[in-house]
């Protein structure tokens, strides 16, 4: 499942191709993705992409009356094509610019969306609720710690959950926790303000070297050019049961918690 940085990488990619540029045509191919493209999506001809943004997981358009929401759900990509390039068979929507270029939503298990808003994107039902973004101040030590007191859920499962913090997925979770030396299945009110400063610094930095690298090349995700992300290359715990952990050479054990496989080293994490 393509996560935050997949995410912000795509944006990075389609940014310079579509900020101020007009949308010349909307081409709905397959309207049931995982909530039915609206029909209104088609008031966006004729207007202007003024901005491309990123909330949590959602790609954001912003244009001169609202807002394209695009999601890349399980598998989905954005790509950035030749109008005329002639679709293949999980090519589900194009958005035509004046340029000569589409956006392109790639997405063979239909998970994906691409929702249009006019209302504030803040006070969207599927934004409103969110926690704050983790590469931002109002994510610190002081607010993870504060919003753990009551709760006894295991800590990866808890610094998952988008109304707690967006964009800590599975891979990024695992890899955080590893990094701050912290065991997955500590409760999250049993770990320390001391921890949490080390947790918050490293999801800051797992995600921002993610971004800088590309994303993770994991199942169907590409770039907006078509091109893998590399940082699975460089994961210590995710994905590498029973290998050598980097830091101590003792085997990477995995374990199921909440039905997402979770990766780290028993040894390092406490």
């Amino acid at each position: 499942m393509p996560e935050l940085p997949e995410v912000e990488t795509t944006c990075r990619g389609i940014a310079p191709h579509t900020e101020g540029q007009v949308v010349r045509d909307v081409v709905v191919r397959q309207a049931q993705l995982r909530w039915p493209v609206p029909d209104d999506l088609q008031d966006l001809v004729g207007q202007t992409v003024n901005t491309v943004s990123r909330r949590a997981k959602y790609v954001l358009l912003e244009a001169d009356t609202g807002t394209v929401m695009l999601h890349l759900g399980m598998s989905g990509s954005l790509r950035i094509v030749e109008a005329g390039l002639a679709p293949e068979k999980h090519d589900h929507v194009d958005l035509v610019l004046a340029s000569g270029k589409s956006i392109r939503l790639h997405d063979p298990r239909r998970f994906g969306a691409v929702l249009w808003t006019q209302q504030p994107i803040a006070q969207h039902k599927l934004i409103q609720h969110l926690g704050p973004e983790p590469l931002t101040d109002a994510f610190n030590a002081e607010y993870l710690h504060a919003s753990a007191q009551k709760r006894s859920v295991a800590v990866k499962q808890f610094i998952m959950d988008a109304q707690v913090v967006v964009g800590v997925g599975n891979i990024y979770a695992s890899e955080s926790l590893f990094m701050a030396g912290i065991s997955p299945k500590r409760a999250a009110n049993k770990v320390s303000k001391a921890r949490y400063v080390q947790l918050t610094e490293s999801i800051k930095q797992v995600l921002a070297r993610a971004i800088a690298q590309g994303g993770t090349t994991l199942r169907d995700f590409v770039q907006a050019e078509g091109k893998p992300g590399y940082f699975q290359q460089q994961l210590n715990v995710y994905g590498r049961t029973n290998e050598p952990c980097r830091l101590c050479a003792a085997p990477i054990k995995q374990i199921k918690q909440g039905q997402r496989s979770t990766f780290y080293c028993s040894n390092c994490q406490k």
